[in-house]
């Protein structure tokens, strides 16, 4: 099973910001679709941000805050994240897709504590 790697998940205080880097497996050509899921304890998987050639969507409750961008060319994504907040506490999962097959990473967890 090919599986996306995440990276940059961690404890941060309320306010502040982190920076999360995902990359996929050198033997994969390049995804048209990368981006970024998260679960909270109790809920559903929901989509943070995703792009798809020039377009991105954002979940409307991280716009402003949170950028999704990628290396041109590359099978690699990043999500800055800032001013968090602690309903932003979940476990993170970048995402990648190649018309009907998706790839998902294991998850990286990301706390909003004081």
């Amino acid at each position: 099973q090919v599986r996306l790697v995440e990276s940059g998940g961690g404890l941060v205080q309320p306010g502040g910001s982190l920076r999360l880097s995902c990359a996929a497996p050198t033997m994969l050509i390049r995804l048209p679709t990368m981006g970024w899921y998260r679960q909270a304890p109790g809920k559903e998987r929901e989509l943070v941000a995703v792009t798809e050639n020039s377009n991105t969507n954002y979940a409307d409750s991280v716009k402003g805050r949170f950028t999704v961008s990628r290396d041109s060319g590359k099978n690699r994504v990043y999500l800055q994240m800032s001013s968090l907040k602690p309903d932003d506490t979940a476990v993170y999962y970048c995402y990648g897709a190649l018309m009907s097959v998706e790839y998902w990473g294991q998850g990286t967890q990301v706390t909003v504590s004081s």
